[in-house]
């Protein structure tokens, strides 16, 4: 294991160590005060160490800490998570990795795992997050301690290459010799526009470390009935439109992450496609460039087929073709999917979405065009995948 040592999750042998050290930093001690102002420092640490007492694996930090905290967050913050795992073998045993497209920062994997236990899977998933979003020590403990591998970003070509290899080798060992599954995104960041499509480079490095069909690859589809960051993914839009130089900052990043978790979030739903290893064969023979060209397509008109489609994603479709006709799928017309309730609820909500962007220059029609596309597309995507 030492060769992955700088990306891994922790071992059950570091578990210890590392929570005494996020227990000592300054800075997560400020974060904590913040939930319970009242408790002394040493009453809250020694609360915390109580409730450590018997985790030894990652896997047992997630059940006593975050699944909790997952729990409160569906609970307080969306009208509902489910799970739809049909298309899967009904051996539970299996292990798998999930490429999904993205729609948040944190809860992709969070809500996941949640799922998996809550529908009888022995294990959790080990996720790729970027190092960029690790801006404090005390976020990349806790990530660590939390199934977490690292994802290396804003690297040079060769750099990139090698960072890449490692990732692979240890994803295909994690899901091979340590019976792990795995998340990792479709793409590097979000699709801000919600059309999700999977990167070729995506798949090219997971093969990088062996058989593709090894890692049991499912494409999971997420889908959110309101994007609480919404509002600032077409700000961004905007940003980049005035100024082709922007640049988030990492307060930006900690601002999507926040508004994310807490933001409302409506129904939330989660579909497995069956395994790309019940097809993958169909694809062989074909040449390189043209096999990663076409396994990506085949992903994503499973990912798009799969997609729960919300009365909000059919007005905003219905809304954006009278502004864009371009936009429009032919003889397409979705008012038989949402009722005058609805269309009104949805725009009160994009009135108030739209009310948060303080930026100089505010275009709302840009602004609201953007927002519109973003529910509009999976409607788009779902009606060609069919």
């Amino acid at each position: 294991m030492d060769e992955y040592k700088d990306i891994r999750p922790y071992e059950s042998s570091e578990m210890k160590q590392a929570f005494n050290e996020l227990l000592n930093d300054r800075q997560f001690s400020l974060v904590l005060k913040g939930f319970a102002p009242w408790l002394p420092k040493a009453v809250r640490n020694g609360l915390l160490r109580l409730a450590f007492t018997g985790v030894k694996t990652p896997l047992d930090f997630q059940k006593r800490f975050m699944k909790p905290v997952v729990k409160w967050i569906i609970r307080k913050h969306t009208d509902g998570c489910t799970f739809d795992e049909h298309q899967l073998p009904r051996d539970k045993q299996q292990r798998y990795t999930f490429v999904s497209n993205h729609r948040d920062i944190v809860l992709d994997s969070a809500f996941l795992d949640v799922m998996l236990v809550n529908s009888g899977y022995p294990t959790t998933v080990e996720i790729g997050i970027g190092d960029n979003l690790l801006i404090y020590p005390w976020i990349k403990k806790l990530v660590r301690m939390n199934k977490a591998f690292t994802v290396r970003r804003g690297l040079t070509a060769h750099e990139m290459m090698r960072s890449s290899q490692l990732m692979s080798s240890y994803i295909h060992y994690a899901v091979t010799q340590k019976k792990e599954n795995i998340w990792i995104a479709q793409r590097e960041g979000r699709a801000k526009d919600s059309d999700d499509r999977t990167q070729e480079s995506v798949l090219k490095m997971l093969a990088m470390g062996g058989d593709l069909k090894e890692l049991n690859i499912v494409p999971l589809t997420i889908s959110y009935e309101f994007d609480p960051c919404d509002y600032l993914k077409a700000q961004e839009f905007q940003q980049k439109r005035d100024n082709p130089a922007f640049k988030k900052s990492r307060q930006d990043d900690l601002d999507n992450m926040k508004t994310g978790i807490f933001g409302y979030k409506g129904r939330v739903h989660y579909h497995c496609a069956a395994p790309i290893n019940t097809w993958l064969n169909e694809l062989e023979g074909l040449p390189r460039n043209e096999f990663y060209a076409e396994l990506s397509r085949r992903m994503d008109r499973e990912l798009h087929r799969n997609y729960k489609l919300y009365p909000c994603n059919y007005i905003a479709y219905d809304l954006l073709k009278i502004e864009n006709p371009e936009f429009s799928i032919p003889n397409s017309q979705f008012s038989n999917y949402y009722t005058a309730k609805d269309k009104e609820r949805f725009e009160q909500y994009l009135k108030g979405q739209l009310a948060k962007i303080q930026i100089p220059n505010k275009d709302e029609a840009f602004l609201r065009e953007r927002m519109l596309t973003m529910y509009a597309n999976p409607v788009k995507n779902h009606r060609a995948a069919q």
